[in-house]
Protein backbone atom coordinates (compact mmCIF):
# COMPACT_ATOMS: atom_id res chain seq x y z
CA UNK A 1 0.00 0.00 0.00
CA UNK A 2 1.22 3.35 -0.88
CA UNK A 3 2.05 5.69 2.06
CA UNK A 4 0.86 9.17 2.29
CA UNK A 5 4.65 10.25 1.72
CA UNK A 6 4.92 8.66 -1.32
CA UNK A 7 2.25 10.54 -2.87
CA UNK A 8 3.91 13.51 -1.86
CA UNK A 9 7.44 12.45 -3.21
CA UNK A 10 5.78 11.37 -6.10
CA UNK A 11 3.64 14.98 -6.48
CA UNK A 12 7.07 16.93 -5.64
CA UNK A 13 9.21 15.11 -8.19
CA UNK A 14 7.23 14.78 -11.22
CA UNK A 15 6.05 18.85 -10.51
CA UNK A 16 9.39 19.25 -11.17
CA UNK A 17 10.04 16.78 -14.27
CA UNK A 18 6.84 18.52 -16.17
CA UNK A 19 8.06 22.57 -15.50
CA UNK A 20 11.79 21.74 -16.40
CA UNK A 21 13.36 21.93 -13.54
CA UNK A 22 14.76 18.23 -13.84
CA UNK A 23 15.65 18.13 -17.59
CA UNK A 24 15.66 14.95 -19.55
CA UNK A 25 19.01 12.77 -18.56
CA UNK A 26 18.95 14.51 -14.92
CA UNK A 27 20.46 12.14 -12.16
CA UNK A 28 17.58 11.31 -9.29
CA UNK A 29 19.60 10.65 -5.93
CA UNK A 30 16.85 9.03 -3.85
CA UNK A 31 18.95 10.55 -0.58
CA UNK A 32 19.27 14.04 -1.87
CA UNK A 33 15.47 14.02 -2.89
CA UNK A 34 14.53 12.28 0.64
CA UNK A 35 16.41 15.10 2.07
CA UNK A 36 14.61 17.72 -0.17
CA UNK A 37 10.98 16.51 0.32
CA UNK A 38 11.86 15.67 4.19
CA UNK A 39 10.70 12.43 3.54
CA UNK A 40 12.61 8.76 4.46
CA UNK A 41 14.21 6.70 0.84
CA UNK A 42 11.28 4.38 0.85
CA UNK A 43 8.30 6.83 -0.23
CA UNK A 44 11.06 8.54 -2.47
CA UNK A 45 11.87 4.84 -4.00
CA UNK A 46 8.15 4.30 -4.08
CA UNK A 47 7.71 7.28 -6.27
CA UNK A 48 10.34 6.44 -8.86
CA UNK A 49 9.14 2.95 -9.75
CA UNK A 50 5.52 5.02 -10.19
CA UNK A 51 7.43 7.99 -12.57
CA UNK A 52 9.08 4.58 -14.01
CA UNK A 53 5.52 3.45 -14.97
CA UNK A 54 4.71 6.41 -15.95
CA UNK A 55 7.59 7.15 -18.58
CA UNK A 56 8.72 9.94 -16.94
CA UNK A 57 11.85 8.27 -15.24
CA UNK A 58 14.18 5.60 -16.53
CA UNK A 59 15.78 3.17 -13.68
CA UNK A 60 18.95 1.75 -14.01
CA UNK A 61 21.01 -1.47 -12.36
CA UNK A 62 24.02 0.36 -10.42
CA UNK A 63 23.27 3.57 -12.38
CA UNK A 64 20.23 4.32 -10.26
CA UNK A 65 17.22 6.87 -11.50
CA UNK A 66 17.21 9.76 -13.76
CA UNK A 67 14.88 11.80 -16.11
CA UNK A 68 13.29 9.91 -19.06
CA UNK A 69 15.88 10.89 -22.36
CA UNK A 70 15.38 9.42 -25.80
CA UNK A 71 17.26 8.61 -28.30
CA UNK A 72 16.48 10.28 -31.99
CA UNK A 73 15.23 6.15 -33.04
CA UNK A 74 13.24 6.04 -29.53
CA UNK A 75 11.75 9.38 -29.81
CA UNK A 76 10.77 8.44 -33.46
CA UNK A 77 8.84 4.57 -31.91
CA UNK A 78 6.68 6.97 -29.60
CA UNK A 79 5.91 9.03 -32.16
CA UNK A 80 4.91 6.25 -34.47
CA UNK A 81 2.90 5.01 -31.65
CA UNK A 82 1.01 8.44 -30.83
CA UNK A 83 0.22 8.56 -34.35
CA UNK A 84 -1.19 5.37 -34.52
CA UNK A 85 -3.66 5.67 -31.42
CA UNK A 86 -4.75 9.42 -32.18
CA UNK A 87 -5.07 8.50 -35.92
CA UNK A 88 -7.77 5.89 -34.77
CA UNK A 89 -9.18 7.41 -31.64
CA UNK A 90 -11.00 10.30 -34.27
CA UNK A 91 -12.12 7.25 -35.85
CA UNK A 92 -13.96 5.92 -33.45
CA UNK A 93 -14.71 9.84 -32.00
CA UNK A 94 -16.59 9.73 -35.47
CA UNK A 95 -18.48 6.31 -34.85
CA UNK A 96 -19.21 7.03 -31.11
CA UNK A 97 -19.62 10.78 -30.18
CA UNK A 98 -22.47 12.02 -28.74
CA UNK A 99 -24.01 15.28 -29.10
CA UNK A 100 -22.43 16.70 -26.12
CA UNK A 101 -19.20 15.55 -27.06
CA UNK A 102 -19.76 17.43 -30.89
CA UNK A 103 -20.64 20.50 -28.45
CA UNK A 104 -17.11 20.51 -26.96
CA UNK A 105 -15.30 19.85 -29.88
CA UNK A 106 -16.84 22.81 -31.20
CA UNK A 107 -16.51 25.26 -28.91
CA UNK A 108 -12.56 24.48 -28.33
CA UNK A 109 -12.30 24.87 -32.49
CA UNK A 110 -14.48 28.48 -32.40
CA UNK A 111 -12.33 29.54 -29.88
CA UNK A 112 -8.89 28.64 -31.55
CA UNK A 113 -10.51 29.93 -34.50
CA UNK A 114 -11.36 33.40 -32.56
CA UNK A 115 -7.57 33.33 -31.43
CA UNK A 116 -6.15 32.99 -34.82
CA UNK A 117 -8.06 35.85 -35.83
CA UNK A 118 -7.02 38.18 -32.99
CA UNK A 119 -3.14 37.25 -33.08
CA UNK A 120 -3.24 38.42 -36.69
CA UNK A 121 -3.60 41.67 -35.08
CA UNK A 122 -2.27 41.90 -31.68
CA UNK A 123 1.18 43.20 -30.20
CA UNK A 124 0.02 40.39 -27.28
CA UNK A 125 0.99 37.03 -29.35
CA UNK A 126 2.40 35.45 -26.70
CA UNK A 127 -0.72 35.36 -24.12
CA UNK A 128 -2.98 35.02 -26.90
CA UNK A 129 -0.21 31.90 -28.37
CA UNK A 130 -0.90 30.65 -24.55
CA UNK A 131 -4.79 30.91 -24.66
CA UNK A 132 -4.15 29.09 -28.26
CA UNK A 133 -2.51 26.25 -26.96
CA UNK A 134 -5.31 25.67 -23.92
CA UNK A 135 -7.88 25.51 -26.51
CA UNK A 136 -5.92 23.22 -28.98
CA UNK A 137 -5.11 20.62 -25.69
CA UNK A 138 -9.38 20.89 -25.32
CA UNK A 139 -9.89 20.28 -28.87
CA UNK A 140 -7.86 16.75 -28.80
CA UNK A 141 -8.81 15.79 -25.29
CA UNK A 142 -12.60 16.22 -26.61
CA UNK A 143 -12.22 13.89 -29.52
CA UNK A 144 -10.02 11.18 -27.26
CA UNK A 145 -13.04 12.19 -24.95
CA UNK A 146 -15.67 11.08 -27.72
CA UNK A 147 -13.39 7.85 -28.71
CA UNK A 148 -15.27 6.39 -25.50
CA UNK A 149 -12.09 4.26 -24.92
CA UNK A 150 -10.89 4.60 -21.43
CA UNK A 151 -7.26 2.54 -21.85
CA UNK A 152 -6.87 4.74 -25.34
CA UNK A 153 -6.97 8.03 -23.66
CA UNK A 154 -4.72 7.12 -20.44
CA UNK A 155 -2.16 5.70 -22.90
CA UNK A 156 -2.26 8.84 -25.22
CA UNK A 157 -2.33 11.13 -22.49
CA UNK A 158 1.11 9.10 -21.46
CA UNK A 159 2.47 9.29 -24.31
CA UNK A 160 1.82 13.28 -24.08
CA UNK A 161 3.57 13.30 -21.23
CA UNK A 162 6.77 11.80 -22.14
CA UNK A 163 6.98 13.68 -25.13
CA UNK A 164 6.31 17.22 -22.87
CA UNK A 165 9.94 16.12 -20.96
CA UNK A 166 11.88 15.38 -23.97
CA UNK A 167 10.77 18.70 -25.82
CA UNK A 168 11.82 20.62 -22.78
CA UNK A 169 11.94 23.55 -22.72
CA UNK A 170 9.62 24.18 -26.08
CA UNK A 171 8.70 22.42 -28.83
CA UNK A 172 9.85 22.60 -32.36
CA UNK A 173 10.77 25.51 -33.98
CA UNK A 174 10.69 26.00 -38.18
CA UNK A 175 12.64 28.45 -39.73
CA UNK A 176 9.28 29.47 -41.31
CA UNK A 177 7.96 30.47 -37.41
CA UNK A 178 10.93 32.57 -37.20
CA UNK A 179 8.40 35.99 -38.47
CA UNK A 180 5.24 36.83 -37.47
CA UNK A 181 4.12 36.29 -40.80
CA UNK A 182 4.94 32.57 -40.99
CA UNK A 183 3.47 32.20 -37.36
CA UNK A 184 0.55 33.37 -38.60
CA UNK A 185 0.57 30.92 -41.45
CA UNK A 186 1.32 28.00 -39.81
CA UNK A 187 -1.77 28.87 -37.20
CA UNK A 188 -4.38 29.11 -40.22
CA UNK A 189 -2.83 25.40 -41.25
CA UNK A 190 -3.17 24.55 -38.18
CA UNK A 191 -6.74 25.55 -38.19
CA UNK A 192 -7.95 23.95 -41.22
CA UNK A 193 -6.74 20.64 -40.18
CA UNK A 194 -8.91 20.93 -36.85
CA UNK A 195 -11.76 22.07 -38.73
CA UNK A 196 -11.17 18.82 -41.56
CA UNK A 197 -10.87 16.63 -38.28
CA UNK A 198 -14.19 18.51 -36.69
CA UNK A 199 -16.21 18.08 -40.02
CA UNK A 200 -15.39 14.55 -40.52
CA UNK A 201 -16.64 13.96 -36.80
CA UNK A 202 -19.64 15.78 -36.57
CA UNK A 203 -20.78 13.71 -40.47
CA UNK A 204 -20.00 10.20 -38.76
CA UNK A 205 -17.13 10.13 -41.63
CA UNK A 206 -14.21 7.06 -39.58
CA UNK A 207 -12.28 6.89 -42.64
CA UNK A 208 -11.77 11.18 -42.81
CA UNK A 209 -11.34 11.25 -39.20
CA UNK A 210 -8.76 8.49 -39.44
CA UNK A 211 -6.78 11.05 -42.02
CA UNK A 212 -7.52 14.20 -41.51
CA UNK A 213 -6.02 13.36 -37.74
CA UNK A 214 -3.28 11.11 -39.23
CA UNK A 215 -2.00 14.36 -41.47
CA UNK A 216 -2.35 16.52 -38.69
CA UNK A 217 -0.23 14.78 -35.84
CA UNK A 218 2.16 13.87 -38.71
CA UNK A 219 2.49 17.26 -39.60
CA UNK A 220 3.57 18.10 -35.39
CA UNK A 221 5.86 15.17 -35.21
CA UNK A 222 7.63 16.15 -38.19
CA UNK A 223 8.27 19.20 -36.43
CA UNK A 224 9.44 17.99 -32.91
CA UNK A 225 11.24 15.27 -34.78
CA UNK A 226 13.54 17.77 -36.08
CA UNK A 227 13.64 19.42 -33.00
CA UNK A 228 14.71 16.22 -31.09
CA UNK A 229 17.39 15.48 -34.31
CA UNK A 230 18.47 19.12 -33.92
CA UNK A 231 18.95 18.72 -30.17
CA UNK A 232 21.04 15.04 -30.42
CA UNK A 233 23.19 16.69 -32.89
CA UNK A 234 23.97 19.59 -30.85
CA UNK A 235 24.84 17.37 -28.11
CA UNK A 236 26.86 15.17 -30.35
CA UNK A 237 29.25 17.76 -31.13
CA UNK A 238 29.59 18.34 -27.58
CA UNK A 239 30.89 14.77 -26.86
CA UNK A 240 34.81 14.49 -27.34
CA UNK A 241 36.68 11.16 -27.80
CA UNK A 242 39.20 10.03 -24.97
CA UNK A 243 41.75 11.15 -28.00
CA UNK A 244 40.52 14.40 -28.33
CA UNK A 245 40.29 14.70 -24.02
CA UNK A 246 43.80 14.04 -24.13
CA UNK A 247 44.57 17.22 -26.00
CA UNK A 248 45.87 20.33 -23.47
CA UNK A 249 45.31 23.21 -24.74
Amino acid sequence: MKSVNSDVAYDYIRKRILNGEYPPGRGLATITLAEEIGVSRTPVRDALRQLESDGLVTIQPRLGASVTRLSLEEYRELCELRLALESHAARLAAINRTDSDLHEIAQALEAMRRITKAIATSADERRLTAEMGREDVRFHLAIISAAKNALMKKEILRLHLINRVVLAPSPGSDPESDTKAGRDAHRRLVLQSHDAIFRAVEQREANAAHAAMEEHIQDIINRSVRTVAGAEADQAGKELTEEELSYTP
